[in-house]
């Protein structure tokens, strides 16, 4: 860092004009040589120390509380995310709303509510959203207003700004635990039943090949990780992602992100040429994040050549609504394939479907969980082994009702007893599940 002299003239600024000063004071004397070859902990500490310099030549008092605070906001403006810093280290949040610089909302426990953190401007917003996409290589400039990416923790990031946000720039993070749940914990937040958590465990250990459906936000990629800790650690697993959040419960896995083209258009890598790559790298099962396009085609290709036991998520209202999306996935391919021949591709590869949904409240809850049994004339038969009924809200507001298996015995059951799982006789019959006895909404006895 250069030692050039610095001062400041800020009786009459208020203490977020003090903030920028300093900011702008501290950057402009940094050798960026000198600081690129500076460990964190080392650049940090010098940084602090040319912050506390500069209050120090205030000529007005701050009082020692504000002191300390605008110290730790400017060192988040330098080094992370500014006013958001204080809600990323709150970890009863689950999602960080900016809508312009001066109005931000957070998501605990599935309800939404303002918070007091705010942005300067416009600027200061832009300067966060450049810092955050900078981290990951990747830019957003008016040429490419929209930005999705991820931070150090593996939260997801999407923003957008002017011209196409017409209230200033607008930015959201979807925030994902440190540490991530399995199905046991998933069990203890009535998320689901036990029984349902047994039988996508037997799924895994069998390589039936499953997707996850669901609304936004209703925990498909929790549960897609939840899943993954049953995968035998013998067995290679290779991920594909748009931005990279999987962060699977298992050691042995190769991560792959796609990329977006450069300024002059070029250089894209999309799902789909990640998972033609991915065939050759002699994975035991592919998971891919979200299946969002044409690569649902080599999807269920891969599910039907070899690689059984893959998962995927994909956006629906409903299950059937899951499978209509596939459908029209496969046919962004392009390859003209008559819809009677998709929807046989689709009955084929796909063992499991399980679809999720956010209640009323706010919870998350897995409210079907189906098999595919093949054809029936054009259409593809779905049976459904669990589901949840609701019965109404509860004094809470939030959904009450219970978890139940629906009285089929599955398809698949030959193929789970030749792995030597078993189930007791009665596992399917009609009934009530008891939920976990911890969870907020137990299913009645």
């Amino acid at each position: 860092m250069t030692d050039r002299p610095v001062t400041l003239s800020v009786q009459d600024k208020s203490l977020d004009q003090v903030k920028a000063c300093i900011h702008k004071q501290v950057v402009a004397s940094l050798d960026l040589s000198a600081a690129a070859g500076m460990e964190q902990a080392e650049l940090r500490r010098e940084c602090l120390g040319r912050v506390q310099a500069l209050l120090a030549e205030q000529r007005r008092p701050i009082p020692a509380a504000d002191r300390v605070r605008l110290i730790q906001e400017v060192m988040d403006d330098i080094f992370g995310l500014g006013p958001l810093e204080e809600l990323l280290r709150d970890p009863t949040i689950s999602d960080i709303l900016v809508n312009g610089p001066h109005q931000v909302y957070v998501e605990r426990e599935g309800r939404l509510s303002a918070v007091s953190a705010r942005f300067r401007d416009n600027d200061h917003l832009l300067q966060i959203i450049h810092h955050i996409a900078s981290r990951v290589g990747r830019r957003i400039d008016e040429s490419s207003p929209m930005l999705d990416a991820r931070l150090q923790d593996g939260s997801r990031v999407n923003a957008i700004i002017p011209p196409l946000a017409l209230d200033g720039p607008a930015l959201s993070i979807r925030r994902f635990g440190t540490c991530p749940l399995g199905t046991e914990a998933l069990v203890r937040k009535g998320t689901l039943a036990p029984e349902m958590a047994r039988f996508l465990e037997a799924a895994v250990l069998c390589r039936l090949n499953i997707i996850i459906s669901g609304g936004t936000g209703t925990g498909k990629t929790t549960l897609l990780n939840a899943l993954s800790q049953w995968i035998p650690k013998s067995q290679r697993v290779v991920t594909i992602e748009d931005a990279a959040e999987l962060r699977l419960l298992r050691e042995h896995v190769v991560r792959l992100e796609t990329r977006p083209p450069n300024i002059e258009g070029r250089g894209e890598v999309s799902q789909r040429d990640l998972l033609r790559n991915t065939l050759r790298m002699r994975p035991d099962r592919i998971v891919i994040g979200e299946a969002r396009g044409a690569e649902a085609l080599d999807m269920l290709q891969a599910m039907n050549t070899g690689h059984e036991g893959s998962m995927t998520t994909v956006h629906a209202n409903s299950a059937r609504d899951a499978l209509g999306r596939v459908e029209i996935m496969v046919s962004m391919a392009g390859l003209n394939f008559p819809v009677q021949a998709i929807r046989q591709q689709i009955s084929s590869a796909i063992d499991i479907l399980v679809h999720l949904s956010r209640m009323t409240g706010g919870q998350r809850r897995v409210t079907s969980i189906s098999e595919l049994s093949g054809m029936e004339g054009s259409t593809i038969c779905m049976s459904e082994l669990f589901k949840f009924s609701q019965t109404g809200i509860d004094s809470n507001g939030n959904a009450d009702g219970y978890f139940e298996a629906c009285g089929v015995r599955p398809r698949v059951m030959a193929d789970l007893e030749a792995e030597d799982v078993a189930f007791p006789p009665d596992f399917f019959h009609n009934r009530k599940l008891n939920a976990n006895p911890g969870s907020q909404n137990a299913a009645n006895p």
